[in-house]
C-alpha cells in the first residue's frame, strides 16, 4: 500500500498537530509518496521559514508523476458539481487523479477527499487513531 499524503497532513504534521503520530508511522514503513502539486503548495513556505533541510527531505520522498488528464478533471468537475458539491478545487481534483491512477490511498484532512471518494472512488487512508 501506498499513501498519498495531502498538504493539509503537511501542514499539521509541521504544527505537531493531531495526525503526527499517525504520519511518523507511515514515514517509517516507507509507504507514502508525494507529487509536484503537492510540493509546489509546501515548499514555497518552507523555503520562507528558511527551513532548508525539511525541504531535502520532503524532495527525498518517492515521487509520483504527474499526467493530468484534463478531460477526466472535466468530467470530475461536472460530477462533483452534479452531485452539489461546488468547492473542490482544481488541485483537489489532480491530487485525487493521481492517486487513482497509481493505486494509493489518499491521507488528507480536507473533507473535500471525502466527498471525493464518494463521488470518484477515491480510496481513503483511514487513520488508526495511534
Amino acid at each position: 500500500m501506498l499513501v498519498l499524503v495531502d498538504t493539509s497532513v503537511w501542514i499539521d504534521y509541521f504544527r505537531s498537530g493531531n495526525q503526527s503520530a499517525e504520519l511518523d508511522v507511515l514515514i517509517d514503513l516507507n509507504v507514502i509518496v508525494t507529487n509536484d502539486l503537492i510540493l509546489a503548495e509546501l515548499i514555497p513556505f518552507l523555503k520562507l521559514k528558511g527551513q532548508v533541510k525539511v525541504i531535502k527531505l520532503l524532495n527525498e520522498i518517492k515521487q509520483m508523476p504527474l499526467k493530468i488528464d484534463w478531460g477526466d478533471i472535466i468530467e470530475s468537475q461536472w460530477l462533483c458539481l452534479k452531485s452539489g458539491s461546488n468547492g473542490i478545487g482544481i488541485p483537489d481534483l489532480i491530487i485525487a487523479q493521481n492517486a487513482k491512477e497509481n493505486g494509493c490511498d489518499v491521507f488528507s484532512l480536507d473533507k473535500h477527499f471525502l466527498m471525493l471518494s464518494q463521488i470518484l472512488g477515491v480510496k481513503l487512508y483511514q487513520t488508526q487513531n495511534l
